[in-house]
């Protein structure tokens, strides 16, 4: 079997998490979706468990970071190109996420771009060409 990767972040407002999500083109998984809980897609190995935060509070004993004002993680999500993550980031944008960071150049082998959710998890949208990163660094 194939190893999958469950992220799961408590959100405020369940129905506005996924209207966000779905905005940006994601779809959902109905089998683990429900009122409690949304199985947002990203492929066929990697999830994100959008739990609201009671239900999300039933899994830890600890209390829950506010990431309006600390940061508990950053999900980083590959892009096919510079050109998508610009679309990404600004659908996410203009969908009701929050700016975060400035474009983060790397040479002509990387770039990246991020954004908050509206629970203000952090999310960076990264491409990279790794043969040219191989080649600049004289391992190609």
């Amino acid at each position: 079997m194939t190893q999958m990767i469950f992220v799961n972040l408590p959100v405020k407002d369940l129905e506005a998490s996924k209207a966000f999500w779905t905005k940006l083109g994601y779809s959902f998984n109905p089998q683990f979706t429900d009122e409690n809980a949304a199985c947002l897609v990203f492929s066929d190995t990697i999830f994100a468990m959008l739990l609201t935060e009671e239900f999300f509070k039933t899994f830890t004993k600890k209390e829950l970071a506010d990431a309006s004002g600390s940061t508990e993680t950053i999900i980083a999500l590959s892009a096919e190109s510079r050109a998508e993550v610009d679309e990404l980031v600004d659908a996410a944008l203009s969908s009701g996420g929050f700016a975060s960071n400035e474009p983060q150049e790397y040479g002509e082998w990387m770039y990246s771009r991020s954004f908050q959710d509206p629970d203000h998890h952090l999310w960076e949208v990264v491409w990279m060409d790794v043969e040219k990163m191989q080649a600049q660094q004289g391992q190609g």
